[in-house]
């Protein structure tokens, strides 16, 4: 059974002619007439009456016809619903942030995209960086914001932020007035770091390493403020990024500036390499990429 087939029928149900019909679209009669007699010997039933002047359905032409709206009437909802994902109208991006980036730019990112895509839906999913990597790579999350590095053979990677390490400690702190410091002059120190999961555990851990000692960790945690608050506590110190500083207000915290440092907080995009894209997500990317200030 063909569609065309389909509507040459719905077309002489309409106009109880095959006269009319044929006037009112591309097909001539002969070619009307071919389509309902190869219908009626697919569906094995009469599908008009053809005893009177006028064609008019038989019980089984009536089902036919009623079931045949609504095939159309389906095919049509199902076009639209595809000019909606091409305009982006509707849909839905799992994106996956580690939650320091995600206090950080979240917000503003989901408050600029809903400007111009009210209609698609934005999931987050909040975990360590190398679990948000590994999500990607299995397909369960569209994309990832994290700290980089991250696995390029896997991934497709877009820079994204770049911002300088500071140190976070108590201002009674002996370094509390101090403009900047080495990092060789925090060997002493008790670290507060995020946990194994996140990309900075290690990063910290290496950079340190490079500068001649392994720090001594006291604490780790996966949440940002609460490394804040047992700063403020006095159990320790801690290396975050300086724009966090920004957004935490616990006035027993200072930030000290670290002298000669290659501690950079790069971010990226992840994708997962040659995985389908969805209309909404290329257009997610394209906002992304057009660039974000601190």
């Amino acid at each position: 059974m063909e569609l065309r087939d389909l509507k040459s029928f719905i077309e002489v149900a309409n106009h109880k002619s095959f006269t009319n019909a044929a006037d009112h679209s591309y097909l001539t009669q002969s070619s009307l007439s071919k389509a309902i007699k190869k219908l009626e010997n697919e569906l094995g039933v009469e599908l008009f009456d053809r005893s009177t002047r006028h064609l008019f359905l038989t019980d089984a032409g009536e089902v036919v016809y009623q079931q045949s709206q609504k095939a159309f009437a389906v095919l049509t909802e199902m076009n639209l619903l595809l000019d909606d994902l091409r305009n982006v109208t509707t849909g839905e991006i799992k994106i996956g942030i580690p939650p320091l980036i995600g206090t950080l730019f979240f917000p503003k990112i989901a408050n600029d995209f809903y400007k111009y895509y009210p209609n698609v839906s934005l999931k987050l999913v909040e975990q360590g960086a190398k679990l948000i990597g590994r999500l990607v790579e299995d397909a369960q999350i569209d994309v990832g914001i994290v700290v980089l590095p991250a696995n390029e053979e896997k991934l497709n990677i877009s820079p994204f932020i770049q911002d300088d390490f500071v140190l976070f400690l108590h201002k009674d702190h002996k370094l509390a007035q101090r403009t900047s410091v080495t990092l060789n002059e925090l060997k002493n120190e008790k670290f507060i770091l995020f946990t194994k999961d996140f990309t900075l555990h290690d990063y910290i851990i290496q950079t340190c390493e490079r500068s001649g000692f392994t720090p001594s960790i006291s604490y780790q945690s996966s949440q940002w403020d609460l490394i804040i608050e047992l700063v403020s506590s006095k159990l320790g110190i801690t290396l975050l990024p300086k724009s966090i500083y920004k957004k935490q207000n616990n006035k027993n915290i200072k930030i000290v500036e670290i002298d000669n440092s290659a501690l950079c907080w790069k971010i990226g995009i992840i994708t997962k390499k040659d995985a389908y894209q969805s209309f909404a997500l290329k257009e997610f990317l394209k906002m992304l990429n057009k660039g974000f200030e601190l």
